[in-house]
Order: structure tokens, then sequence, then C-alpha cells
């Protein structure tokens, strides 16, 4: 029997303290493709819709795609942007039904404008649609803040294991493995979740050390003793956003055995708060990145790495205070990026490739919050339209864009400012300008973790730097009204 199936992606994760909104111009910006576009564009690419695809044509299905978009984090996500790409799973699902079964990639952690929960909304309204017997798969990231009615609406739930994300592909086989057997045996389907009270887990649930390489072999051990447990994810969940879903969660997807997903649920979640206080790696001042960076002298570079500003936790990625440390103190042969300020591009766009020009750079969006802007002048080497296709194990193949772009020489530091707000977690975001980073002697990014997939086999050292940004891991600096109390590190918690 040939399954028709619903396929959809529609993520963010939404850090509620930035004021930039997220709108639907940056779901189009970053990548978006409609109907059949889905398949041709993000088949035989490391993404769950890749995952999904595989599994479709092993089996036969008759796959029905929608959208599959992605936004930079950011600010809330609003009502257009959710009524564009949500509304077009929804429409199609009203629309062309009978449907056999759904597949779902989300994020976990969309907040809407209104701060209700954009992801289970959109499974709810969905299964509204559908009916009680049409079963829904969904995929989600690891930082998830996942809401218990997001799985009493999904049959499947499951999340990537890694972090960085490489396992993208093979969480969405996964998942629709586990959809083909409810399809085809009829077999009861569920998940069960956990809950804990606190923020996140230690150091964003990083999975290249303790404590969730511990959890992770755990919960695999877990799964491996009863063939009933068809997955058991942890989520690490997401600070930065001050919502009730917040906080780390444990899911168990079975067939027919509420009991031991139970139990199971249960022993993770133990491990998880038992792992609450786990140490983080050392993070260096701007000043001491700048005089590391000034004594690096090996063949292979040293890579600093900015987790306050990462765009990829919905940080604005235009602070200046590591950049001005580098600048003034740091070395020559130094690569920085991506710097997120579209004036300081059209400055660059409006010298011209080779001519100097005299910026304001960075610092726009919050000065609060990493610095303010950076008068100086600049040498512009190249101009682009900010394309370039993923190459490193997380996204491999996937056509993505950082917006218009320019690479500005600065004293001995090289400096990829764009139009939208990127993670460099991937080289050939800087190689589309025309620069080598395997040639630089230091190499700066604006990242959490997703950087190490593509520069930590390369890397001589890699140093951690707090620059102050919206995402730092000093939460005190923001304030939570809608987060559950009591709740962890905030609170004592019995």
């Amino acid at each position: 029997m040939a399954f028709r199936v619903l396929l959809g992606q529609f993520m963010h994760e939404t850090n509620t303290f930035c004021k930039r909104v997220t709108d639907e111009d940056a779901f189009r910006a970053f990548y978006c493709h409609e109907d059949d576009d889905v398949l041709s564009a993000l088949a035989d690419t490391a993404n769950e819709v890749g995952g999904f695809v595989d599994i479709a044509r092993a089996r036969g299905w008759t796959l029905i795609p929608t959208v599959a978009t992605f936004a930079t984090p950011g600010g809330m996500v609003t009502d257009r942007a959710w009524d564009a790409f949500a509304g077009r799973i929804l429409d199609t699902a009203r629309r062309q039904d009978p449907f056999d079964g759904v597949v779902l990639s989300l994020h976990g952690a969309m907040v809407r404008r209104d701060g209700t929960d954009g992801d289970a909304a959109l499974v709810s309204r969905l299964r509204d649609i559908l009916g009680p017997d049409v079963p829904i798969a969904v995929t989600l990231d690891l930082h998830a803040n996942l809401a218990p009615v997001l799985c009493d609406d999904a049959e499947i739930v499951m999340s990537y294991k890694t972090f960085p994300h490489v396992d993208m592909r093979q969480t969405g086989r996964k998942a629709a493995l586990a959809l083909q057997r409810r399809m085809q045996d009829r077999m009861a389907v569920a998940t069960t979740i956990r809950k804990l009270p606190m923020l996140t887990l230690p150091e964003g649930g990083r999975t290249d050390s303790e404590p969730m390489l511990g959890l992770m072999a755990l919960a695999a051990r877990l799964e491996s003793d009863n063939a009933n447990l068809l997955d058991i994810s942890i989520n690490a969940g997401f600070s930065l956003a001050d919502v009730p879903e917040i906080g780390p969660t444990v899911t168990v997807c079975h067939s027919g055995a509420q009991m031991a997903a139970e139990a199971a649920a249960d022993q993770v979640a133990k491990a998880m708060w038992d792992a609450r206080n786990a140490p983080a790696e050392e993070m260096l001042t701007p000043p001491e990145a700048a005089q590391l960076a000034r004594s690096h002298d090996a063949a292979e570079p040293l890579v600093l790495a900015d987790p306050s500003d990462n765009p990829g936790d919905g940080a604005y990625g235009d602070t200046t205070s590591l950049l001005a440390e580098l600048i003034n103190g740091g070395g020559d042969n130094i690569l920085f990026g991506a710097l997120c300020d579209p004036a300081s591009v059209h400055a660059a766009q409006q010298a011209g490739a080779g001519q100097t020009a005299q910026i304001s750079l960075g610092g726009h969006f919050d000065a609060g919050f990493g610095g303010g802007p950076l008068p100086t002048s600049a040498l512009v080497l190249a101009l682009g339209d900010g394309r370039y296709v993923c190459d490193s194990p997380m996204w491999n193949g996937v056509a993505q864009s950082c917006g218009p772009s320019a690479l500005l020489r600065i004293a001995g530091v090289d400096v990829l400012v764009t139009c939208a707000a990127t993670q460099a977690l991937d080289m050939n975001i800087f190689r589309a300008l025309g620069v080598e980073p395997l040639h630089k002697r230091v190499i700066a990014l604006k990242s959490t973790q997703h950087f190490r997939a593509a520069y930590a086999p390369v890397a001589h050292r890699i140093a951690l730097v707090d620059g102050g940004g919206l995402a730092s891991p000093r939460l005190d600096r923001l304030e939570f009204k809608h987060i559950p109390r009591p709740i962890f590190p905030f609170d004592p918690v019995p």
C-alpha cells in the first residue's frame, strides 16, 4: 500500500528578550522552499526532510510537501509569518485529505507575538483537522522547550541526539520509520514526557562533554533494552525564552509499553536533575582573548567563540567588545564573523571593493549588550550576495543566505559583515567572499557550539569568550516574568 503522507518544516528558536521580531521575510531570507521545491532542495541533504525522503523512497510513500523553512533564532514570530507557513501546512491538510500520516520538522521553542507556543499550536490545529486516527510524527531540535500538550497531539516525538546537530537526517529517518510501522501495522504508539524545574541543562546540553555524554549513554542503553521503546530523547531546553514551557525534558516514544516508558523517563529525568550543577567550560573576557590571540603562533588556527552574541541563540550578532580588543591588541591575520550590520554593508557597497569606507560598525541593536558602535576606517576587500551551500557535517548540502555581505579589513582583522544575523558555523560563509579560514592565524566566531562541527577538527585550540551579548550565560541580567517558579538556578527547588 502506498501511503499518502503530509510533509512540512517550520522551524524557529525564539529568544523572547530579543527586540528584533521574526517576520515572514526572515524565514524567506535564510531558506524557504515550497511545494515540490521542498523535495528537490532538501532531499539528499543533512536535514530532517532528507531523512523523511529517504524513508518515503524506500517504502513507496506519496509525499505531499507543503513548506520547508527556517529562520535564524531571534525575537518572537509575527502572526503574519505564522499564518504564512503554519497556515500553508494546515490548508493542505484541509484541502487534500485523506492522509495516512504526517511528518513535521519543528524546533520546539517557537514563541508567537502573543507569548504562546507556536509549535504546539500548529500540531494542535493539525490534529483538529485530521481527527484522532491520522498519526503525526514530529522531529524536534535538542533545544526544544517542549510543551507536554504537543505529546498528546502527536504520537511520535523525537529529537536530535547531537549538539552540534549533525544527526538531523538520521532523526528524520527514525521518526519516519516509526510512522511507517504505525501506518502499516496499526500499532498503538505514544510519547511519554517528563519536564524538569530548571532553565536548561549545563552548557545547553553540549553532547561532546559531560554531563550530556553520560545522559545520552543512559538513554541509549534503556532504549536498546526494550524493543517497544522506539526512542528516548533528551531536550536540553532553551533558557532565553520567558515562557511557561521553558526547561529540559525527556521524551520516550513507545509502542504499547506505557509502564516501561514511564520508568525510563523517570530514570533519565532523575539523572538530568542530578547533573544540574555540572561545571561549565571557562570563558575568557575580551581582553584575555586578545592577549591569547596575540601570543598564538601555532600552524593551526586558534578559534575564539563568543557564545554571548550567537545569532543561533537569538542574540543580535553585532556586539563589538571582542572585535575592538582584537583590533587594538590581537595581532594580525585574524578572521572575525559574522557581524550583522546592514548599514555598514551598504557603506561598503557604496565605496566599492578595493576602496576605504568610513563606518560606524556594530552595536546598533542594543549597546547595553556587548558594546556600542565602533567608528573606524575599513578597507573593502570583497562584496557578495551572502549565498552559500554548507559543506560541514551540520546542514551539509543545504543552501543558505546571510544576505548582502562585505569582507572588511580593519588593522589586522578581516571582518565578515552581513545584512542578516547568521551564525558562521560553516566555513563556506567566508569562502563565498574569497577568504580561506584555514589560512588565518586566529578565527573569531559568534557561536556557542555548532561551529565545532566544522572547526574543532582543524583548530589548534578553542577558547570561549563572554563578550557581554544578549545570550551571555549571565542570566541574572534578564527579567523573567512568565516562567514557572520555583525553578533552578534562580530558586531553591525541593
